[in-house]
């Protein structure tokens, strides 16, 4: 199971770590949706657009409340960590 550490918003630097199973699933009731956060039917690809879209991840998160910050945050940075890792040539 992959996990991914993020930084707690309200903690300062003290990070924990998350399985990527507690922040991305497939949406049981829409069978061709990609992922979405764990508990809700956001996809994962709207906070995508919305930050390509210039638009902060605040104003995701005030659209959709449903998503946390952690679960947010935790999908930049397993995205981040993936492409790096890509880059590097060390792609698990």
């Amino acid at each position: 199971m992959r996990r991914i550490k993020i930084a707690s918003a309200d903690s300062g630097d003290a990070s924990r770590v998350m399985k990527l199973a507690d922040v991305i699933e497939r949406d049981p009731q829409e069978t061709n949706s990609g992922a979405v956060f764990v508990g809700t039917s956001v996809p994962i690809k709207l906070l995508f657009e919305f930050l390509e879209d210039d638009q902060t991840m605040d104003t995701f998160l005030d659209r959709f409340p449903m998503v946390t910050r952690d679960q947010a945050r935790a999908v930049l940075g397993a995205s981040r960590d993936m492409l790096l890792s890509v880059a590097a040539g060390t792609e698990t």
